[in-house]
């Protein structure tokens, strides 16, 4: 499939992971959905949808298809982050439902249903009630990625939800601190690059 690297999971939030679905890691931005194989590659990072979901589909689709719909998920990834830029570091008010409509359309189309199956665990062997989706066409794909922007909106505190203070990094997560003092996407990457540079800066002063 790909040939990056693997993607960034940093956000504490589905939501916020997929709109960090295209970053820049080192130097060269990267889009983990720029083509119908990204677009795989990253739902089953993500674990969003089952490997023989993304395997059936992949049989049955063209490729060109694919590329389609991960077109489709990258237009919906950048309305998404206007939206969330918009609102965050605030209450989410009721009134921005009405700007959610293009993501109430797409959760219009789902094909999601319960079914009871059996599942063995160390306790004892159960049957449950889970969530199952019918993954009829390419489409579908976009599915679970609707539903998680969903959880977001709903279950998110916007307040929480920051930028990565780092030069030039687009990343976004939610800060679970409990002072909400956390500043960066990862303190391996961004947070270890302004240690360097306020380093760099301590020397130049004492000369």
């Amino acid at each position: 499939m790909s040939q990056h690297p693997p993607a960034m999971f940093i956000a504490d939030s589905d939501g916020l992971d997929f709109l960090n679905s295209i970053a820049t890691p080192v130097d060269t931005p990267v889009d983990w959905i720029a083509n119908g194989d990204g677009l795989l590659d990253w739902l089953k990072q993500a674990n969003l949808v089952p490997p023989e979901a993304l395997d059936a589909i992949k049989r049955g689709a063209k490729p060109s298809e694919l590329d389609k719909v991960a077109e489709r998920a990258r237009k919906l990834r950048e309305w998404f982050r206007v939206f969330v830029r918009k609102h965050m570091g605030r209450r989410l008010a009721p009134r921005a439902l009405r700007e959610l409509e293009p993501l109430n359309r797409l959760l219009g189309r789902d094909e999601a249903f319960r079914q009871l199956v059996h599942r063995h665990d160390k306790a004892h062997d159960h049957l449950e009630l889970r969530e199952m989706r019918r993954w009829r066409t390419p489409e579908s794909l976009l599915l679970p990625i609707g539903e998680a922007l969903a959880k977001f909106v709903c279950d998110e505190d916007f307040v929480a939800v920051k930028a990565c203070e780092g030069h030039s990094c687009t990343l976004l997560f939610a800060d679970r601190t409990r002072r909400k003092a956390r500043r960066w996407c990862s303190m391996a990457v961004c947070g270890n690059r302004a240690k360097q540079a306020a380093h760099r800066d301590r020397l130049r002063n004492r000369g």
